[in-house]
């Protein structure tokens, strides 16, 4: 028995230059400084026994590629095809996924933590919290 595809192969290429899919727990806070934003999608009980991420979003990864992705009434302010997103997931599986999916939806900036947030623990990264937002918690 023969399947025949009605479907035409498309041959996709990409440059040399192209955005990496992955970045190093070492790496995070140049990532951080040089603009990426930093994501966690670890569910919220999970932030709550392992601690947070100081300076991450927290975004449900159900939801992540509605919110990042720019176009969609439930888009983040922020989505846009030139956004750097930073993904931190639990062990680093999931943000690939999800990294791999919003890079495939034309989000070419969107890198996730090797080793998750697992990995950062291990680097001795907490986060970074920058100055307006510290003014913001100590205004409240």
């Amino acid at each position: 028995m023969t399947a025949v595809l009605g479907t035409p192969i498309t041959t996709v290429t990409t440059s040399a230059d192209a955005t990496p899919l992955s970045a190093q727990a070492a790496d995070y806070e140049k990532l951080v400084r040089s603009g990426h934003t930093p994501v966690d999608v670890r569910s919220q009980r999970k932030r709550q026994a392992d601690g947070v991420l100081s300076g991450a979003l927290a975004v449900d990864a159900a939801e992540l590629l509605t919110r990042l992705t720019p176009g969609t009434p439930e888009s983040l302010r922020s989505a846009h095809t030139d956004a750097r997103w930073l993904l931190i997931s639990d062990d680093g599986h999931e943000a690939e996924w999800l990294a791999w999916h919003l890079q495939a939806r034309g989000i070419a900036g969107a890198v996730f933590v090797v080793g998750g947030f697992r990995a950062l623990r291990r680097a001795h990264v907490a986060g970074t919290i920058s100055e307006q937002e510290l003014a913001a918690i100590s205004a409240h």
